[in-house]
């Protein structure tokens, strides 16, 4: 599958004038508290679940449910795996475009479209909250982002941004960062990490051309001990994966992108709160789809 990555070099320019902490606190508190929102991590796989009714697609439909059961988020927050950038962003669109970030597909998923309105106040705060994350309108949302809202808010009627990868920073930076995203949740926004843990296009080919849907026993392997690490909340062994989970790791994970939304859902989640996994599978040799929701 050919997906070009957005990888635009931004002058970091520092900001005009320092607001002091007090300031600061206002702008991030500024929105009514609520009810503290579920944190996401989606296995999001092929743009095509966007057009597919399965197992997975029907998973989230039902998720999206239970979500606005309990509270209907007044904004949702996306990590996808697809906006990749030199510096941190927060997207501060009015009404972000519906980006087709992938080729060789049918016409009929490039025809579709998200129209869900941006939410630039609520990135407004992560900017002014949390050190060194700067504004953009230069990316809209990616298929990491409107395949799977495509199925857990299908009325694309909640404001909707989202949070760029920063290329230079570390696992350890990625996971430090999410923690200081935590305010989020106790102001009605629901935060989603999409990518995949395990996510080799390169070794799944083969599988994929054939219509062979079963996984490579290194990928059921990798996926495993993340789960296992995951419910033992040792979350310091997932940030440094690639020296503790040896070769499967390094087949399972040959670029991070797909992983560090990971790392984000998980430094959002609450030292004792329950971490779920609403949805498990490996397939076509080497792509989970594993889903799990913290709260």
């Amino acid at each position: 599958m050919d997906r070009p990555t957005f990888l635009k070099t931004l002058a970091l320019l520092p900001f005009a004038s320092a607001m002091n902490l007090h300031d600061i606190h206002k702008t991030a508190t500024a929105f009514p508290k609520s009810e503290k929102m579920p944190v996401l991590f989606i296995g999001h796989g092929s743009p095509m679940n966007a057009l597919e009714d399965n197992a997975f697609t029907r998973r989230l439909k039902q998720m999206g449910q239970d979500i606005r059961q309990r509270q209907v988020p007044h904004a949702i927050l996306v990590v996808s795996a697809h906006w990749l950038t030199r510096g941190t962003f927060a997207g501060t669109n009015q009404r972000p475009e519906t980006i087709h970030d992938f080729g060789g597909f049918p016409q009929e998923l490039f025809a579709m479209q998200y129209p869900a309105p941006g939410a630039p106040s609520f990135a407004q705060s992560i900017i002014e909250h949390v050190h060194d994350v700067h504004g953009s309108d230069e990316w809209g949302l990616d298929h990491g982002t409107w395949t799977v809202l495509h199925h857990l808010f299908p009325e694309a009627n909640i404001p909707v941004f989202q949070l760029s990868l920063d290329v230079n920073k570390s696992m350890q930076q990625h996971f430090d960062l999410a923690r200081q995203l935590q305010f989020l949740r106790e102001r009605g926004v629901l935060i989603v990490g999409s990518g995949n843990i395990v996510h080799n296009l390169r070794q799944s080919m083969p599988k994929l051309m054939m219509g062979d849907a079963s996984p490579y026993d290194w990928a059921t392997e990798f996926d495993e001990w993340v789960k296992a690490k995951i419910d033992q909340r040792d979350f310091a062994s997932l940030v440094n994966y690639q020296q503790l989970a040896g070769g499967s790791g390094q087949l399972s994970v040959p670029t991070t992108d797909h992983y560090l939304p990971v790392l984000y859902s998980l430094g959002l989640a609450d030292k004792d709160e329950n971490i779920t996994h609403t949805f498990e599978e490996v397939s076509y040799g080497g792509l989970s789809m594993r889903t799990f929701m913290a709260g």
